[in-house]
């Protein structure tokens, strides 16, 4: 089931890295977050409790995978799972690496950044390279363990 007005049902929502009948799994272009991705269930659902028991533990494996994946090979200090769907409602997780020196640490991901574009410390652009050059090796190796993730569990 599809809405023609839902952007996620309509786009992939950002660059695929990995998709099958039930779920696609996407990168997000964020320059100051290099590894944020969303899982966004296929069907246009609004609420995990709008989902089936088997289809709630398929979407939450995925996440798990992601935040392992994510924690391997990225290594952020902290991983940060959220469902808002306040905008977009269409069942999907963020799943975002969170840094001590990112522009909103401690605070969410959403709230007014600690750190405005021109206040960035000196070693600022040397992390954000960094890490952005760990993201293809990230994508290669989350589709990998999604591809043996859902071999045979995935529906």
């Amino acid at each position: 089931m599809q809405s023609e007005s839902c952007p996620l049902c309509t786009q992939t929502g950002g660059e695929l890295i990995w998709q099958n009948p039930s779920f696609r799994v996407i990168a997000v272009a964020d320059v100051d977050y290099p590894g944020f991705t969303r899982v966004v269930w296929t069907d246009h659902v609004a609420e995990m409790t709008d989902l089936e028991d088997p289809q709630r533990a398929t979407l939450m494996a995925a996440v798990y995978t992601v935040e392992s994946v994510m924690r391997r090979l990225l290594a952020p200090d902290k991983v940060n799972l959220a469902a808002f769907g306040n905008m977009v409602p269409h069942m999907h997780w963020h799943v975002i690496p969170r840094w001590r020196d990112d522009r909103h640490f401690p605070d969410p991901y959403w709230a007014a950044p600690r750190i405005y574009p021109g206040q960035e410390p000196a070693h600022w652009q040397a992390r954000l390279a960094e890490r952005a050059a760990k993201v293809s090796a990230y994508h290669r190796a989350l589709a990998s363990a999604l591809d043996s993730q859902c071999k045979d569990a995935c529906a």
